[in-house]
């Protein structure tokens, strides 16, 4: 015989009790309130490096790893970061970074110009010095224009520091670069080790935030070793064969400059750099005399000099650009095509 059950309702509903408990899951994060200041000094195979209390008796180095909650941003050499858990300092001890301060700025290359993924370089740095040597090996404007696009872009002041003066006069490099307004000081090494222009290059330094960045076998280091005694950044020579340099750094670094006047960021010397994050119109903007010129040009205009009616041509002639002249505006186009240019190894 079969027996025939009744209709059934929601009554009939069995759920299986939480076992991890009915409290729903919330995304809302704590406010880490006591949370401890801290820079980002060094970033070595997932560990940060930071210093506490910066600029108090109290200062020490706290080794740290990334909090969950802040997924996959990036945490760069001079970020102001939040702190919790051990922050002591002591051997074998880990604290957490649970929060990125805001940042004043924030330099960035890419890989290729065809590559618009980000490669974050330093943080909350005001002044970009672009290292680079007039001879041994040879200066190559190119990647010096694109650094200045890079640091135009992102509202950082720069500097050239001009090295191996004794092999080269600096004059004929310079004069790309009159137009731009860049900042410079020359520099070489003399018989008896002492580096002539330091002095200059340290009153630049005094009281900011830099970051300095070039080619392999610069002299990035040296000028580093002198700046910060007892760094001992490793040093190399050029490759006879390449003309291009060696890599001695293998990761960026900040260094508090003598009587905490400063902070200064090493880099790694690079071989490449990528403008694929960079929009053309960026670099318009940080051309504060050309930028209202240009909205006259017709819709689509490149700026270059190939452009077909570019009002830039026409108004610089005029002299309605102000001090802006033709030395301006090539300089300008000249960063341009840099950033049009698909080949940042070449650079």
């Amino acid at each position: 015989m079969i027996r025939r059950g009744r209709d059934l309702d929601e009554s009939d509903v069995r759920i299986r009790p939480n076992p991890r408990g009915s409290r729903p899951r919330t995304k809302e994060r704590p406010a880490h309130k006591d949370a401890v200041p801290a820079r980002v000094v060094a970033v070595d195979r997932g560990r940060w490096r930071t210093v506490v209390d910066a600029g108090g008796a109290d200062e020490r180095e706290v080794t740290a790893m990334r909090a969950r909650e802040l997924g996959r941003s990036p945490v760069v050499p001079g970020d102001v970061v939040a702190l919790t858990g051990d922050t002591s300092g002591a051997k074998d001890t880990l604290a957490r970074i649970v929060r990125i301060e805001e940042r004043s700025s924030f330099l960035r290359r890419s890989a290729d110009d065809d590559d618009s993924t980000e490669r974050p370089l330093v943080a909350n740095v005001d002044l970009v010095v672009i290292v680079t040597a007039l001879a041994d090996p040879e200066p190559r404007p190119g990647m010096v224009d694109r650094c200045l696009v890079a640091a135009y872009v992102a509202g950082i002041d720069t500097l050239l520091a001009l090295t191996k003066a004794d092999l080269r006069e600096p004059d004929e490099f310079l004069r790309d670069y009159a137009p731009l307004g860049v900042d410079h000081v020359v520099t070489h090494v003399d018989p008896d080790g002492t580096i002539a222009g330091l002095d200059e290059l340290r009153a630049r330094l005094e009281g900011r935030i830099s970051v300095l960045i070039g080619h392999s076998g610069v002299g990035k280091s040296t000028l580093l070793n002198a700046l910060v005694p007892g760094t001992d950044r490793a040093t190399g020579a050029v490759n006879d064969v390449t003309g291009r340099g060696r890599h001695t750094s293998s990761s960026a670094l900040a260094l508090r400059l003598p009587d905490r006047s400063g902070w200064v960021i090493d880099t790694p010397g690079v071989r490449s750099f990528g403008l694929g994050h960079v929009d053309p119109d960026e670099l318009m903007d940080a051309f504060e005399d050309l930028a209202p010129l240009a909205e006259e040009c017709p819709r689509g205009c490149t700026h270059l000099a190939d452009a077909p009616d570019c009002a830039l041509d026409e108004a610089v002639a005029e002299g309605r650009a102000g001090t802006a002249g033709p030395s301006r505006l090539a300089s300008y186009r000249r960063l341009a095509e840099a950033l049009r240019r698909n080949d940042p190894w070449e650079a």
